[in-house]
Protein backbone atom coordinates (compact mmCIF):
# COMPACT_ATOMS: atom_id res chain seq x y z
CA UNK A 1 0.00 0.00 0.00
CA UNK A 2 1.30 3.45 -0.83
CA UNK A 3 1.99 5.89 1.83
CA UNK A 4 -0.33 8.53 3.23
CA UNK A 5 -0.03 11.87 1.50
CA UNK A 6 0.21 14.94 3.65
CA UNK A 7 -1.09 17.57 1.06
CA UNK A 8 -2.24 20.72 3.02
CA UNK A 9 -6.11 19.83 2.06
CA UNK A 10 -6.08 16.72 3.54
CA UNK A 11 -4.16 17.77 6.47
CA UNK A 12 -6.58 20.69 7.01
CA UNK A 13 -9.30 18.68 6.92
CA UNK A 14 -8.56 16.59 9.40
CA UNK A 15 -7.62 19.44 11.76
CA UNK A 16 -11.16 21.52 10.59
CA UNK A 17 -8.33 24.16 10.02
CA UNK A 18 -8.26 26.57 7.07
CA UNK A 19 -5.64 27.73 5.13
CA UNK A 20 -5.22 31.54 5.56
CA UNK A 21 -1.95 31.48 3.12
CA UNK A 22 -0.34 28.62 0.43
CA UNK A 23 -1.54 26.62 -1.75
CA UNK A 24 -3.62 23.43 -0.66
CA UNK A 25 -1.91 21.12 -3.32
CA UNK A 26 1.77 21.44 -1.26
CA UNK A 27 2.65 18.44 0.25
CA UNK A 28 4.66 18.31 3.60
CA UNK A 29 7.55 15.67 4.40
CA UNK A 30 6.75 15.20 8.06
CA UNK A 31 5.34 16.75 11.36
CA UNK A 32 7.53 18.63 13.70
CA UNK A 33 6.88 20.77 17.03
CA UNK A 34 10.07 21.93 17.22
CA UNK A 35 11.68 24.33 14.85
CA UNK A 36 15.40 23.20 16.16
CA UNK A 37 15.76 20.06 14.74
CA UNK A 38 12.80 20.88 11.69
CA UNK A 39 13.68 19.50 8.08
CA UNK A 40 12.81 21.50 5.36
CA UNK A 41 9.72 20.65 3.40
CA UNK A 42 8.03 19.58 7.50
CA UNK A 43 5.05 20.58 8.14
CA UNK A 44 5.19 22.59 11.84
CA UNK A 45 3.10 22.08 14.49
CA UNK A 46 2.67 25.26 16.99
CA UNK A 47 1.71 23.63 20.05
CA UNK A 48 1.50 25.58 23.29
CA UNK A 49 2.96 23.84 26.57
CA UNK A 50 2.81 24.72 29.99
CA UNK A 51 6.33 26.04 29.52
CA UNK A 52 6.72 27.24 25.84
CA UNK A 53 5.01 28.95 23.41
CA UNK A 54 5.46 27.07 19.78
CA UNK A 55 3.73 30.23 18.18
CA UNK A 56 6.48 32.18 18.96
CA UNK A 57 8.79 29.89 16.58
CA UNK A 58 6.41 29.67 13.51
CA UNK A 59 8.50 32.09 12.03
CA UNK A 60 11.74 30.59 12.77
CA UNK A 61 10.54 27.03 11.64
CA UNK A 62 9.43 28.90 8.03
CA UNK A 63 13.21 30.15 7.66
CA UNK A 64 14.09 26.99 8.55
CA UNK A 65 12.49 26.01 5.10
CA UNK A 66 9.06 24.18 6.97
CA UNK A 67 6.73 23.95 3.66
CA UNK A 68 4.05 24.82 6.00
CA UNK A 69 3.20 26.15 9.73
CA UNK A 70 -0.28 25.13 12.16
CA UNK A 71 -0.79 28.18 14.20
CA UNK A 72 -3.74 29.94 16.09
CA UNK A 73 -6.67 31.81 14.29
CA UNK A 74 -5.72 35.09 13.27
CA UNK A 75 -1.92 34.51 13.54
CA UNK A 76 -1.28 35.38 9.62
CA UNK A 77 -3.48 38.65 9.61
CA UNK A 78 -1.31 39.95 12.43
CA UNK A 79 1.88 39.17 10.33
CA UNK A 80 0.82 40.53 7.18
CA UNK A 81 1.80 44.41 7.60
CA UNK A 82 5.09 43.85 8.21
CA UNK A 83 7.28 43.39 4.74
CA UNK A 84 10.04 41.88 6.71
CA UNK A 85 8.34 39.37 8.52
CA UNK A 86 8.73 35.16 6.69
CA UNK A 87 5.61 35.21 5.28
CA UNK A 88 7.03 38.77 3.62
CA UNK A 89 10.16 37.15 2.68
CA UNK A 90 8.93 33.92 1.24
CA UNK A 91 6.73 35.76 -0.82
CA UNK A 92 9.25 35.63 -3.54
CA UNK A 93 10.13 32.19 -3.41
CA UNK A 94 8.10 29.89 -6.19
CA UNK A 95 6.43 28.07 -3.24
CA UNK A 96 5.20 30.12 0.21
CA UNK A 97 4.80 28.22 3.23
CA UNK A 98 1.24 26.92 3.46
CA UNK A 99 -0.42 28.89 6.74
CA UNK A 100 -3.10 26.68 8.25
CA UNK A 101 -5.07 28.40 11.36
CA UNK A 102 -6.85 26.22 13.64
CA UNK A 103 -8.91 26.37 16.79
CA UNK A 104 -6.73 24.71 19.01
CA UNK A 105 -2.86 23.47 17.80
CA UNK A 106 -2.71 20.64 19.94
CA UNK A 107 -5.90 19.43 19.43
CA UNK A 108 -5.37 19.83 15.58
CA UNK A 109 -2.13 17.52 16.51
CA UNK A 110 -4.50 15.21 17.91
CA UNK A 111 -7.04 15.15 15.02
CA UNK A 112 -4.39 15.05 12.45
CA UNK A 113 -3.01 11.80 13.99
CA UNK A 114 -6.37 10.41 14.54
CA UNK A 115 -6.74 10.71 10.89
CA UNK A 116 -3.72 9.40 10.18
CA UNK A 117 -4.19 5.86 12.02
CA UNK A 118 -7.72 5.22 10.42
CA UNK A 119 -6.68 6.03 7.01
CA UNK A 120 -3.53 3.66 7.98
CA UNK A 121 -5.32 0.45 8.58
CA UNK A 122 -2.82 -0.25 10.81
CA UNK A 123 -3.71 -2.80 13.81
CA UNK A 124 -3.09 -0.36 16.77
CA UNK A 125 -1.73 -2.09 20.42
CA UNK A 126 -1.73 0.47 23.41
CA UNK A 127 -0.67 -0.22 27.07
CA UNK A 128 -0.88 1.23 29.79
CA UNK A 129 0.17 1.01 33.58
CA UNK A 130 1.35 2.02 36.64
CA UNK A 131 4.76 0.69 36.00
CA UNK A 132 6.73 -1.82 33.00
CA UNK A 133 5.08 0.35 30.02
CA UNK A 134 7.99 0.57 28.42
CA UNK A 135 9.28 -2.80 28.52
CA UNK A 136 6.26 -4.15 27.62
CA UNK A 137 6.13 -2.12 24.51
CA UNK A 138 9.40 -3.02 23.51
CA UNK A 139 8.82 -6.60 24.31
CA UNK A 140 5.61 -6.80 22.84
CA UNK A 141 7.04 -4.82 19.07
CA UNK A 142 10.03 -7.49 19.25
CA UNK A 143 7.72 -10.73 20.14
CA UNK A 144 5.31 -9.40 16.89
CA UNK A 145 8.18 -8.47 14.65
CA UNK A 146 8.97 -12.14 14.04
CA UNK A 147 5.89 -11.84 12.16
CA UNK A 148 4.62 -8.65 10.79
CA UNK A 149 5.83 -5.40 10.20
CA UNK A 150 5.88 -3.19 13.53
CA UNK A 151 6.04 0.66 14.83
CA UNK A 152 6.69 1.30 17.76
CA UNK A 153 6.79 5.18 19.99
CA UNK A 154 9.92 6.69 20.67
CA UNK A 155 10.52 6.01 24.76
CA UNK A 156 8.07 7.37 26.63
CA UNK A 157 6.40 9.20 23.99
CA UNK A 158 2.90 8.44 25.69
CA UNK A 159 1.04 11.46 26.79
CA UNK A 160 -1.42 13.88 24.67
CA UNK A 161 1.37 15.17 22.49
CA UNK A 162 3.78 12.13 21.94
CA UNK A 163 1.34 9.92 21.29
CA UNK A 164 0.08 11.96 18.68
CA UNK A 165 3.68 12.24 17.06
CA UNK A 166 4.03 8.78 17.39
CA UNK A 167 0.53 7.35 15.85
CA UNK A 168 1.86 10.08 12.87
CA UNK A 169 4.29 7.63 11.50
CA UNK A 170 1.94 5.22 10.57
CA UNK A 171 1.33 6.66 7.66
CA UNK A 172 4.04 4.18 5.91
CA UNK A 173 0.87 1.91 6.43
CA UNK A 174 3.17 -0.83 8.70
CA UNK A 175 0.87 -3.60 10.21
CA UNK A 176 0.90 -3.22 14.04
CA UNK A 177 1.70 -0.30 15.89
CA UNK A 178 2.43 -0.44 19.50
CA UNK A 179 2.18 1.94 21.77
CA UNK A 180 2.33 3.00 25.53
CA UNK A 181 -0.21 5.65 26.98
CA UNK A 182 0.57 7.43 30.42
CA UNK A 183 -1.23 9.60 32.97
CA UNK A 184 -1.01 11.62 36.09
CA UNK A 185 -4.18 13.35 35.85
CA UNK A 186 -7.58 11.35 35.44
CA UNK A 187 -9.35 11.98 31.85
CA UNK A 188 -5.59 11.33 30.58
CA UNK A 189 -5.86 7.96 29.20
CA UNK A 190 -9.82 8.71 27.89
CA UNK A 191 -7.78 11.58 25.60
CA UNK A 192 -5.54 8.74 24.27
CA UNK A 193 -7.49 6.20 23.48
CA UNK A 194 -9.71 8.19 21.65
CA UNK A 195 -6.63 9.35 19.34
CA UNK A 196 -5.39 6.12 19.20
CA UNK A 197 -8.58 3.92 19.18
CA UNK A 198 -7.00 0.65 19.91
CA UNK A 199 -7.56 -2.88 18.78
CA UNK A 200 -5.37 -4.59 21.58
CA UNK A 201 -5.63 -3.08 24.89
CA UNK A 202 -3.00 -4.03 27.67
CA UNK A 203 -2.98 -2.74 31.02
CA UNK A 204 -0.41 -4.11 33.21
CA UNK A 205 -0.75 -3.09 36.85
CA UNK A 206 -1.97 -0.43 39.32
CA UNK A 207 0.73 1.02 41.57
CA UNK A 208 1.31 4.38 43.62
CA UNK A 209 2.88 5.96 40.75
CA UNK A 210 1.05 9.92 40.62
CA UNK A 211 -0.79 9.21 43.92
CA UNK A 212 0.10 12.67 44.72
CA UNK A 213 -2.63 13.66 41.99
CA UNK A 214 -5.48 11.13 43.13
CA UNK A 215 -6.78 10.05 46.32
CA UNK A 216 -6.40 6.68 46.72
CA UNK A 217 -5.29 3.65 44.72
CA UNK A 218 -8.70 2.80 43.44
CA UNK A 219 -8.95 6.33 42.12
CA UNK A 220 -5.73 5.89 39.88
CA UNK A 221 -7.41 2.50 39.00
CA UNK A 222 -10.23 4.47 38.12
CA UNK A 223 -8.26 6.41 35.62
CA UNK A 224 -5.98 3.31 34.14
CA UNK A 225 -9.73 2.25 33.15
CA UNK A 226 -10.52 5.15 31.14
CA UNK A 227 -8.44 2.43 28.45
CA UNK A 228 -11.81 0.52 28.46
CA UNK A 229 -13.68 3.17 26.83
CA UNK A 230 -14.41 3.45 22.87
CA UNK A 231 -14.13 -0.95 22.86
CA UNK A 232 -16.32 -2.28 21.25
CA UNK A 233 -17.06 -6.10 21.09
CA UNK A 234 -14.09 -6.97 18.77
CA UNK A 235 -11.90 -5.42 20.75
CA UNK A 236 -9.18 -7.28 22.99
CA UNK A 237 -8.40 -6.41 26.68
CA UNK A 238 -5.25 -8.30 27.62
CA UNK A 239 -5.17 -7.89 31.90
CA UNK A 240 -3.57 -8.85 35.03
CA UNK A 241 -5.06 -11.34 36.61
CA UNK A 242 -2.72 -10.84 39.69
CA UNK A 243 -4.39 -7.25 40.61
CA UNK A 244 -7.59 -7.17 42.30
CA UNK A 245 -8.06 -3.60 41.21
CA UNK A 246 -7.78 -5.04 37.29
CA UNK A 247 -10.40 -7.70 37.44
CA UNK A 248 -12.32 -6.39 39.38
CA UNK A 249 -13.46 -3.85 36.81
CA UNK A 250 -12.95 -6.18 34.21
CA UNK A 251 -17.01 -6.84 34.45
CA UNK A 252 -17.70 -3.25 32.75
CA UNK A 253 -15.40 -3.95 29.35
CA UNK A 254 -17.39 -4.38 25.78
CA UNK A 255 -14.78 -6.50 24.51
CA UNK A 256 -13.16 -9.40 24.73
CA UNK A 257 -10.82 -10.16 27.77
CA UNK A 258 -7.48 -12.24 27.83
CA UNK A 259 -6.08 -12.55 31.62
CA UNK A 260 -2.34 -12.98 32.15
CA UNK A 261 -0.85 -13.41 35.52
CA UNK A 262 1.87 -15.57 38.07
CA UNK A 263 0.02 -15.97 41.08
CA UNK A 264 -3.38 -16.69 39.95
CA UNK A 265 -5.24 -18.46 37.22
CA UNK A 266 -5.07 -16.99 33.61
CA UNK A 267 -5.33 -17.62 30.20
CA UNK A 268 -1.48 -17.03 29.85
CA UNK A 269 0.30 -18.14 33.09
CA UNK A 270 4.13 -18.84 34.47
CA UNK A 271 4.53 -21.53 36.54
CA UNK A 272 7.85 -23.46 38.55
CA UNK A 273 8.88 -19.99 38.49
CA UNK A 274 12.79 -19.73 39.20
CA UNK A 275 14.02 -16.45 40.27
CA UNK A 276 17.71 -16.00 39.61
CA UNK A 277 18.45 -12.57 40.90
CA UNK A 278 20.00 -10.35 38.45
CA UNK A 279 20.64 -13.84 36.01
CA UNK A 280 17.52 -13.15 35.20
CA UNK A 281 14.33 -15.28 35.29
CA UNK A 282 12.81 -18.76 34.16
CA UNK A 283 9.49 -20.48 34.15
CA UNK A 284 7.03 -22.86 32.31
CA UNK A 285 4.63 -20.51 30.71
CA UNK A 286 0.94 -22.22 29.73
CA UNK A 287 -1.15 -21.05 27.18
CA UNK A 288 -4.11 -21.96 25.36
CA UNK A 289 -2.02 -22.67 22.27
CA UNK A 290 0.37 -24.95 24.54
CA UNK A 291 3.09 -24.66 26.55
CA UNK A 292 6.80 -23.80 26.77
CA UNK A 293 9.73 -23.28 28.90
CA UNK A 294 10.88 -19.67 28.80
CA UNK A 295 14.05 -18.24 29.90
CA UNK A 296 14.92 -14.21 29.76
CA UNK A 297 17.77 -11.99 31.07
CA UNK A 298 15.48 -9.38 32.32
CA UNK A 299 15.35 -9.45 36.00
CA UNK A 300 12.51 -10.07 38.56
CA UNK A 301 8.72 -10.73 38.92
CA UNK A 302 7.97 -7.87 37.36
CA UNK A 303 9.79 -8.62 34.39
CA UNK A 304 8.11 -12.10 33.68
CA UNK A 305 4.72 -10.47 34.07
CA UNK A 306 5.46 -8.08 31.10
CA UNK A 307 6.98 -10.72 29.27
CA UNK A 308 3.54 -12.56 29.84
CA UNK A 309 1.41 -9.82 28.93
CA UNK A 310 3.27 -9.16 25.52
CA UNK A 311 3.12 -12.98 24.95
CA UNK A 312 -0.58 -12.87 25.33
CA UNK A 313 -0.44 -10.42 22.61
CA UNK A 314 2.19 -12.24 20.12
CA UNK A 315 -0.14 -15.11 20.53
CA UNK A 316 -3.12 -13.06 18.97
CA UNK A 317 -1.27 -12.04 16.40
CA UNK A 318 -0.01 -15.66 15.49
CA UNK A 319 3.35 -15.64 16.74
CA UNK A 320 4.25 -18.94 17.62
CA UNK A 321 5.43 -20.09 21.11
CA UNK A 322 8.47 -21.53 19.88
CA UNK A 323 9.64 -18.24 18.70
CA UNK A 324 8.55 -16.42 21.75
CA UNK A 325 10.68 -18.70 23.80
CA UNK A 326 13.93 -17.54 21.59
CA UNK A 327 13.21 -14.35 22.22
CA UNK A 328 12.56 -13.80 25.14
CA UNK A 329 15.95 -15.58 25.70
CA UNK A 330 17.87 -12.79 24.30
CA UNK A 331 15.29 -9.70 25.45
CA UNK A 332 17.74 -6.77 26.90
CA UNK A 333 16.22 -4.31 28.90
CA UNK A 334 15.48 -0.72 27.75
CA UNK A 335 18.06 2.18 29.15
CA UNK A 336 18.07 2.82 32.95
CA UNK A 337 15.48 -0.15 33.33
CA UNK A 338 17.01 -2.78 35.22
CA UNK A 339 19.78 -2.61 33.38
CA UNK A 340 22.94 -5.31 35.13
CA UNK A 341 26.27 -3.62 34.12
CA UNK A 342 28.60 -5.72 34.84
CA UNK A 343 32.40 -3.42 35.77
CA UNK A 344 35.96 -4.11 35.17
CA UNK A 345 36.68 -3.44 39.04
CA UNK A 346 34.49 -6.76 39.83
CA UNK A 347 31.49 -4.48 40.63
CA UNK A 348 28.08 -5.10 39.36
CA UNK A 349 25.50 -2.14 38.75
CA UNK A 350 21.49 -2.88 38.30
CA UNK A 351 20.57 0.16 36.70
CA UNK A 352 16.81 1.12 37.33
CA UNK A 353 17.32 4.86 37.76
CA UNK A 354 14.66 5.64 34.91
CA UNK A 355 11.54 5.64 38.06
CA UNK A 356 10.56 4.75 40.88
CA UNK A 357 7.43 4.23 42.91
CA UNK A 358 7.41 2.41 46.38
CA UNK A 359 5.83 -1.45 44.84
CA UNK A 360 8.13 -0.82 41.67
CA UNK A 361 11.09 -0.35 44.60
CA UNK A 362 9.88 -3.10 46.79
CA UNK A 363 10.31 -5.72 43.73
CA UNK A 364 13.81 -4.27 42.92
CA UNK A 365 14.91 -4.79 46.28
CA UNK A 366 13.84 -8.71 45.86
CA UNK A 367 15.99 -9.17 43.20
CA UNK A 368 18.66 -7.24 45.29
CA UNK A 369 17.99 -9.86 47.85
CA UNK A 370 18.48 -12.88 45.90
CA UNK A 371 21.53 -11.83 44.04
CA UNK A 372 24.61 -13.41 44.67
CA UNK A 373 26.97 -10.54 46.06
CA UNK A 374 29.80 -9.79 48.72
CA UNK A 375 27.58 -7.41 50.04
CA UNK A 376 23.95 -5.76 48.65
CA UNK A 377 23.89 -2.11 48.10
CA UNK A 378 20.92 -0.31 47.57
CA UNK A 379 20.78 3.50 46.29
CA UNK A 380 17.40 4.49 46.83
CA UNK A 381 16.02 7.88 45.63
CA UNK A 382 12.86 9.64 46.66
CA UNK A 383 9.75 8.47 45.13
CA UNK A 384 7.81 11.69 43.87
CA UNK A 385 4.20 12.65 43.45
CA UNK A 386 3.07 10.35 46.50
CA UNK A 387 1.42 13.09 48.24
CA UNK A 388 0.07 13.06 51.60
CA UNK A 389 0.75 9.22 51.38
CA UNK A 390 4.89 9.95 51.18
CA UNK A 391 6.39 9.43 54.30
CA UNK A 392 4.11 6.50 55.38
CA UNK A 393 5.18 4.65 51.95
CA UNK A 394 8.73 5.96 52.25
CA UNK A 395 9.16 3.90 55.42
CA UNK A 396 7.44 0.60 54.18
CA UNK A 397 10.18 0.96 51.75
CA UNK A 398 12.80 1.49 54.18
CA UNK A 399 11.67 -1.26 55.99
CA UNK A 400 11.57 -3.62 52.79
CA UNK A 401 15.33 -2.57 52.22
CA UNK A 402 16.28 -4.42 55.93
CA UNK A 403 13.78 -7.58 55.25
CA UNK A 404 15.77 -7.96 52.40
CA UNK A 405 19.10 -8.19 54.24
CA UNK A 406 20.83 -4.71 52.37
CA UNK A 407 23.85 -4.64 54.02
CA UNK A 408 23.76 -0.52 53.11
CA UNK A 409 21.45 1.64 51.82
CA UNK A 410 22.00 5.14 50.54
CA UNK A 411 19.05 7.50 50.67
CA UNK A 412 18.39 10.01 48.44
CA UNK A 413 15.89 13.35 48.00
CA UNK A 414 13.97 15.38 51.02
CA UNK A 415 12.41 14.57 53.93
CA UNK A 416 10.91 11.45 52.30
CA UNK A 417 14.14 10.04 52.03
CA UNK A 418 15.45 11.19 55.47
CA UNK A 419 11.69 8.83 56.98
CA UNK A 420 13.20 6.23 54.62
CA UNK A 421 16.68 5.93 56.10
CA UNK A 422 14.87 5.69 59.58
CA UNK A 423 12.40 3.03 59.01
CA UNK A 424 15.50 1.00 57.57
CA UNK A 425 17.11 1.66 60.87
CA UNK A 426 13.93 0.99 63.14
CA UNK A 427 13.27 -2.12 60.68
CA UNK A 428 16.83 -3.48 61.78
CA UNK A 429 19.36 -2.15 59.84
CA UNK A 430 22.54 -1.16 61.74
CA UNK A 431 22.86 2.82 61.91
CA UNK A 432 26.38 2.99 60.61
CA UNK A 433 24.97 1.24 57.36
CA UNK A 434 22.34 3.69 56.19
CA UNK A 435 23.24 6.62 54.98
CA UNK A 436 21.48 9.56 53.76
CA UNK A 437 22.39 12.29 51.32
CA UNK A 438 20.39 15.32 49.84
CA UNK A 439 21.74 14.67 46.36
CA UNK A 440 22.90 12.24 43.50
CA UNK A 441 26.13 13.74 43.32
CA UNK A 442 26.49 13.62 47.30
CA UNK A 443 25.22 9.51 46.97
CA UNK A 444 27.82 8.87 43.77
CA UNK A 445 30.90 10.18 45.94
CA UNK A 446 29.55 7.96 48.18
CA UNK A 447 28.64 4.88 46.35
CA UNK A 448 32.34 5.22 44.63
CA UNK A 449 33.97 5.46 47.83
CA UNK A 450 31.81 2.31 48.90
CA UNK A 451 31.65 -0.11 46.44
CA UNK A 452 33.76 -3.07 45.78
CA UNK A 453 34.66 -6.32 43.91
CA UNK A 454 32.12 -8.71 44.29
CA UNK A 455 29.04 -5.73 45.36
CA UNK A 456 26.34 -5.70 44.02
CA UNK A 457 24.91 -1.99 43.76
CA UNK A 458 21.14 -1.23 42.94
CA UNK A 459 20.07 1.98 42.03
CA UNK A 460 16.52 3.12 41.83
CA UNK A 461 14.57 6.36 41.89
CA UNK A 462 12.52 8.61 40.11
CA UNK A 463 14.13 10.90 37.43
CA UNK A 464 13.38 14.38 39.08
CA UNK A 465 15.99 12.95 41.83
CA UNK A 466 18.56 12.31 38.95
CA UNK A 467 19.58 8.62 40.36
CA UNK A 468 21.39 7.87 37.13
CA UNK A 469 23.92 9.99 37.98
CA UNK A 470 24.96 7.57 41.00
CA UNK A 471 25.39 4.65 38.13
CA UNK A 472 27.28 7.41 35.56
CA UNK A 473 29.79 7.67 38.24
CA UNK A 474 30.35 4.46 39.19
CA UNK A 475 31.08 3.45 34.98
CA UNK A 476 33.19 6.20 35.27
CA UNK A 477 35.07 6.19 37.96
CA UNK A 478 34.69 1.88 38.71
CA UNK A 479 34.63 0.66 35.65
Amino acid sequence: MTEIRLTAAWVTAQMAGAIAVGDHRREFGAVSIDSRTLKTGDLFIAIRGDRFDGVAFAEAAIDAGAAGVVVPRGWSVSRREADRDAIGRAKASAERPVVIEVDDTTAALQALAHGIRRESGTKVVAITGSAGKTTTKEVTSEFLERRHRVVRNRGNFNNHIGLPLSLIELRRRPEIAVVELGMNHAGEISTLVRVAEPEVRVWTNVGEAHLGFFTSLDAIANAKAEIFEGATGSTLLVANADEERITARLGSFRGRVVTFGIDRDADVRASQVVDGGIEGTSARVTTPRGSVDVTTPLIGRVNLANILAATTVALEFDVPLADIAEIAARLRPASHRGEVVRLASGITVVDDSYNANPTATKRALEVLQSAKATRRIAVVGEMLELGDASAALHESVGRAAAHAGVDWLLAVGGRPAIALAAAAVAAGMPAANVKYFATSDQAADAAVALAGPGDVVLVKGSRGVKTDRVVERLKAERG
